[in-house]
């Protein structure tokens, strides 16, 4: 009888028959067997070795994904179909390449079946093994029979398949050789270190004590003197290094930040090392001391303009802040709205361009008491533009995501609302050194202004938006449009 992969072996050749490789008039078996040979080396899972055959059934042959479940089990069709590209039948497949590349990168990168993971890395090696054999012969030629001609749209993504392969499988033969072969065809694209032998220091949760939550990841206390960020599973070892190298410039530009001593691995996520010794968030101090909100209030205002004081130098690479706004505008309420859209790309566009910095993620959780000194954390949105784009993202955090019970534990910072709204009033009067409500309401309608856009957005960009969220969208155009009647620019500086 059979086993599963040599079952494979049967039907992948007869399904593959007459069918030969783009490159060289070869048998198209020849891949998937290769493909299955490379998975060997890694694992014994006859499942994985069995998807890694079958794995072009869908997009070369006439066979089906249920064919496949039917004859060989739900998870060797979950694995091939992780592999299998969206169809585009009215578009060109050369305009619809990258299209197809995200989508199927999408399935890579939310995958947590180290089985997908492989899959992905056996085949891509196969691929480009093929690849540079043939750059060798023929050299730039080679691009030619692609639907895409840019090889720099293939080096990006061979990087990112390498990227998110990394954390999982970057002590195995396979990757070692797959980066190898990405720095011969593109070269430096990859730290040659990827290459040897490389193994993060693991650590485990157990016993830490959670300090707060973001849309990156988790912080906890580690011990006694380290703080360690946990980042979501979407998170390439080269998003926590550009991080790093943030923060490192940030730290050089006088901005005060912690420095990271190191990436470790948390299961199957990333991690970064700070060392804080007696150090907690504000957050933690507003809870501890709900008394002690003015003072606290007054500690991030000083901060924030410590931030907002500092300017990039020319050859610093930060982002423009009013880019992500630009974006909420046109494709967030221009959904909904292309006049009103228009009128907030036109004041996003007159204000004066600055080399001023923001954080672009600044609230209590991000930031700790060390030694009575201010310390931010998370560094990843660190841009350069006017001061209200951070007083519109403070907006969002202490007042726009707030429910309707002050009593409430906001879900972000973990702060009862009340307290939130009261925390924004108090911050106000002190970045803005003033006891004036009319200032203060006005700074605070251009915040608000910024804080409908993103929000606007999210719910635009959602792919089944609720009732619930269509009727709060309605809610904000129409607060926009109030909102624009009596605000004639942004800037605050």
């Amino acid at each position: 009888m059979m086993n599963l992969v040599e079952e494979a072996i049967l039907y992948a050749t007869v399904m593959h028959q007459g069918k030969v490789r783009k490159q060289k008039n070869i048998p198209f078996i020849l891949h998937p067997l290769e493909v299955a040979q490379i998975l060997a080396t890694m694992t014994e899972d006859r499942e994985t070795i069995a998807a890694g055959i079958l794995h072009d059934i869908v997009e070369d042959t006439d066979g089906t994904l249920g064919e496949i479940r039917s004859r060989f089990g739900e998870r060797v069709a979950l694995l091939v179909d992780s592999e299998s590209e969206g169809a585009f039948p009215d578009e060109d497949k050369e305009k619809s390449w990258k299209k197809r590349k995200e989508q199927s990168l999408r399935n890579l990168k939310n995958s947590t079946d180290i089985g997908v993971k492989m899959l992905w890395l056996a085949d891509k090696l196969a691929n480009i093994r093929s690849l540079a054999q043939e750059y060798s012969e023929k050299g730039e030629s080679v691009w030619s029979v692609f639907h895409q001609k840019d090889p720099a749209m293939h080096c990006w993504y061979y990087r990112t398949v390498a990227e998110y392969l990394e954390l999982d499988l970057n002590r195995t033969g396979a990757f070692k050789e797959l980066v190898k072969h990405i720095n011969y065809l593109w070269p430096g694209t990859i730290d040659s270190d990827k290459t040897r032998y490389r193994k993060y220091k693991e650590v485990s949760l157990d016993g830490c004590r959670l300090l707060g939550s973001g849309k990156k990841g988790d912080v906890y206390r580690y011990d006694d003197e380290l703080i360690l960020k946990v980042y979501n599973r979407s998170n390439t070892y080269r998003d926590v290094e550009r991080e790093i190298a943030q923060s490192r410039r940030a730290f050089v530009l006088g901005i005060p930040t912690a420095i990271s001593f190191g990436i470790v691995s948390v299961g199957d996520r990333y991690g970064a090392m700070y060392e804080f010794v007696n150090s907690e968030t504000i957050t933690t101090y507003i809870l501890g001391n709900p008394s002690g909100l003015d003072h606290y209030a007054g500690v991030m205002a000083e901060l924030a303009r410590t931030i907002h004081a500092t300017e990039a130098e020319e050859n610093d690479c930060f982002p423009e802040a009013g880019d992500r706004f630009r974006k909420y505008a046109v494709e967030g309420i221009g959904h909904f709205d292309n006049d009103l859209s228009e009128q907030c790309m036109h004041l996003i566009n007159e204000m004066p361009p600055t080399r001023h910095l923001i954080h672009g993620d600044f609230h209590t959780s991000n930031v700790f008491l060390h030694n009575s000194e201010a310390l931010l954390i998370d560094m990843d949105r660190l841009a350069t533009g006017d001061p209200i784009f951070e007083l519109g993202n403070m907006y969002l955090y202490y007042v726009a995501m707030k429910s309707e019970n002050p009593e409430d534990m906001d879900p972000y910072l973990g702060i009862p609302n009340k307290v939130c709204l009261r925390f924004y009033v108090l911050f106000m009067k002190h970045y803005l050194d003033t006891e004036d409500g009319a200032r203060i309401r006005e700074v605070t309608d251009r915040a608000r202004l910024l804080t409908n856009l993103r929000l606007i957005y999210r719910f635009w960009k959602a792919d089944e938006p609720t009732e619930k969220e269509r009727l709060k969208a309605e809610m904000l155009i129409e607060e926009t449009r109030e909102l624009l009647e009596r605000i004639d620019h942004l800037n605050i500086i």
